[in-house]
């Protein structure tokens, strides 16, 4: 379901924009128009939706109209042209009180730069859009107390902003956020301002609190990593235009021109794939109907030293070797005999940039693995190709 819906959206930027907006229907550029006219072009004709739940990211260099068009959609800025839909209302046509009411509701902002009361504890500054919504002391002190919670905080209620580090500082401003229970958060260069390793340390915050609370996320950075790191979705900005929209492999391995190639030539692919794009289908058996002669038969079919088990509900049970399983065989003993736990685990989304240490020490195929189930197995080769072609090259498990 779509969330968010921008359908020609336009915001020119001078006295008379309508001189530039028939311009550029005819095709002009950004550059001519102001050279021509004094206006200046935020954001021509863009169009993108963004699903409910989806961390959908904008970026692009300085002034290519990313932080436009973040404040485009909840008109702390104008457009000139086009429609703002959120749950299916057009924003654009809305009187302020209703705008306010969206706002109250829907739409939550981060800035850069905290916007904090230094006045205020930190409980009070969290609690401070409740506390202009007229909500009950009660009530907003148990909302601040959860977000505060939520990202990390506790023990902090008391503290005033200038008793905590940068990274802390904005914590209390994305709770401030959370407090207010919107469906939808706007984030516009929220840890620009951050050192790299607390920056590092957010972005880790963030991918967390997403996956327990589903909002919906437009997150606006300059930082490709930043971008491909936290984005289900990509939108990259230039001159006022999105000149592609994807996800981070789909940007990687397909830019749609010579600006886009530019900008994602240098990525470093281990940071962007993540297990289960080189994953392969395991060799397995079960342990409910196989034993360990069937264990040696498909080894031997497949060319394979070792092999999962699994049980009914194709929960890991543990691994097995060539070795232990002919001994099963001479000994007369049962697989969950010769069954070995000592292997590694990884969750599909893990990046493989996490995968090399374990592939350089493990000798038997990494499982990925989710709610105990196998959903499949890595081998070095396969994180090797990953990194250099970009996608799964498979592997033998040898």
């Amino acid at each position: 379901m779509d969330k968010i819906e921008v359908k020609n959206l336009v915001k020119i930027f001078g006295n008379n924009p309508n001189r530039a907006l028939e311009r550029l229907k005819k095709g002009e550029g950004k550059e001519q128009i102001l050279k021509e006219t004094g206006l200046t072009v935020g954001v021509n004709h863009a169009s993108f939706t963004v699903k409910e739940g989806e961390f959908f990211v904008i970026m692009g260099l300085s002034g290519s109209g990313k932080s436009t068009l973040i404040r485009l959609i909840n008109r702390l800025i104008e457009s000139t042209a086009g429609e703002i839909k959120i749950d299916g209302e057009n924003i654009t046509k809305m009187s302020s009180n209703q705008l306010i009411n969206i706002r109250r509701k829907k739409l939550g902002m981060v800035f850069q730069n905290f916007a904090l009361l230094p006045h205020r504890t930190i409980m009070s500054n969290v609690e401070f859009g409740l506390e202009i919504q007229g909500i009950s002391k009660e009530q907003r002190e148990k909302k601040a107390r959860k977000a505060i919670e939520d990202v990390g905080l506790k023990g902090y209620e008391d503290k005033y902003p200038e008793q905590l580090s940068g990274g802390m500082q904005q914590r209390v401003g994305l709770a401030r956020a959370l407090a207010n229970d919107t469906d939808i958060l706007l984030m516009d260069e929220a840890f620009s301002a951050l050192d790299p390793l607390i920056r590092k340390e957010m972005q880790d915050e963030l991918i967390s609190l997403q996956d327990r609370l589903k909002k919906t996320i437009i997150f606006i950075t300059h930082d490709l990593d930043e971008a491909l790191k936290l984005g289900d979705r990509i939108a990259i900005m230039k001159n006022g235009n999105i000149v592609q929209i994807g996800t981070a492999e789909e940007i990687l391995e397909n830019p749609a021109n010579e600006y886009v190639s530019n900008f994602v030539e240098d990525v470093d692919r281990s940071k962007v794939l993540v297990a289960s794009n080189v994953m392969k289908k395991p060799d397995i058996i079960t342990t409910w109907k196989d034993g360990p002669r069937v264990a040696i038969r498909k080894m031997e079919e497949n060319g394979i030293s070792s092999i999962f088990v699994v049980d009914k509900e194709k929960k890991i049970k543990g691994i097995l070797t060539i070795d232990d399983t002919i001994k099963a065989v001479n000994e007369n003993k049962w697989i969950e005999d010769v069954l070995q736990h000592d292997f590694y685990k990884t969750s599909p989304d893990t990046p493989l940039n996490e995968l090399l240490g374990m592939a350089a020490e493990t000798k038997y195929p990494i499982a990925v693995v989710e709610d105990d189930k196998l959903l499949g197995i890595i081998v070095r080769v396969s994180i090797l190709s990953g990194l250099v072609l970009g996608k799964d090259q498979g592997g033998e498990n040898k």
